[in-house]
């Protein structure tokens, strides 16, 4: 994505709760105990190395697709040894105290893997890369991230979450999916706006377990519109138009941003391909500096906090946003979000 010159590098601000999926080990330490709201989910970037790419040496029945085409030899080495361990992985995340449980073949993001067989599909790769790349390619680290995941995804009942209802009085203008950049990627298929700068603030966050549903929801929504053979991340755009830098957040805020921050950060590895703050007052972009330790450096450059003129919006996001898709009130041709 090309670096406008009306935008700054940042991190981000008081009432959000969204930003990054999964760091890496060393940047999920440094969060503390209540990292800021905009840490949250989508995470650091995709390409590890500037390696070229590499064909998957010693195996000429490897499935590919254009992702894992884009694989370096070092993560084929790392991809190769996590496969092995899928039934391990399985075993305890879905049978703990039953050694003897054969490990059954799940489904994850629209993926089936099959852990006695996971060579099968080239999607299952491009998945278990994401966990592998959050990890540094540290294989026992990225089996025991799995496992956390499987595991919370069952606790957590995903399945139940995705056919729950939430009010659009509430919920409606808070959170948007829509459109797609030059590269294809879908916000959350490809764009997320997050419009948390609206008058019901306070009854968005009233109820924190149902707002944390919510943003699972989203977050598990958009992940439908990526299809893991040429697309597995997202962009996102943050608008704090009418947010309040200095009044602080309140204790539901708080509570939400970090929790919010944990399941992104923790099993949701991998999905953000860039992150704009949009509609940020040039004198405080300052404060997003402040939580540059919080993250990796390769998470940090992946966003950008960009102004508050149409002029400067635009001129942020038309480079990976075709005017068509961008909504009218960043300067683009599509359709605009309330309307």
């Amino acid at each position: 994505m090309s670096e406008p010159t009306a935008t700054n590098t940042p991190t981000e601000p008081q009432t959000l709760d969204k930003a990054i999926e999964a760091p890496t080990q060393e940047a999920a330490s440094k969060a503390g105990p209540e990292p800021t709201s905009a840490l949250t989910e989508e995470h650091p970037p995709t390409p590890l190395a500037e390696e070229a790419p590499q064909e998957p040496a010693d195996d000429t029945d490897e499935p590919e697709n254009e992702l894992t085409k884009k694989f370096t030899l070092e993560e084929w080495k790392a991809l190769k040894e996590f496969r092995t361990q899928l039934p391990e992985v399985f075993a305890k995340a879905f049978h703990p105290d039953d050694a003897s449980a054969r490990a059954e073949p799940i489904t994850l993001w629209g993926v089936s893997i099959d852990p006695q067989a996971p060579k099968s599909d080239a999607r299952v790769s491009v998945l278990l890369m994401k966990f592998l790349r959050a990890r540094n390619l540290n294989v026992a680290e990225a089996h025991d991230m799995l496992t956390a995941t499987l595991k919370w995804r069952t606790q957590f009942k995903i399945d139940e979450i995705m056919n729950e209802k939430f009010d659009d009085t509430i919920f409606g203008g808070v959170g948007y999916v829509t459109g797609h950049d030059k590269e294809g990627r879908p916000v959350k298929s490809d764009f997320t706006y997050n419009l948390y700068g609206g008058s019901n603030i306070k009854t968005v966050f009233s109820d924190v377990p149902r707002f944390i549903r919510w943003r699972v929801q989203l977050m598990e929504r958009s992940i439908e519109l990526l299809d893991f053979e040429k697309v597995d991340q997202m962009v996102q755009i943050h608008d704090y138009a009418g947010v309040s830098f200095l009044g602080g957040r309140d204790a539901n805020q708080k509570a939400a941003a970090a929790e919010a921050t944990n399941i992104f950060q923790n099993h949701y590895p991998e999905f953000l391909s860039s992150k704009f703050f949009i509609n940020v007052p040039t004198l405080l972009t300052w404060i997003f500096w402040l939580f540059k330790p919080l993250v990796s450096a390769k998470t940090f450059a992946k966003m950008q906090v960009v102004g508050t003129s149409k002029s400067t919006i635009s001129a942020a996001l038309l480079p990976i946003i075709d005017k068509s898709e961008l909504p009218a009130r960043y300067g683009g041709d599509a359709k605009d979000l309330t309307d």
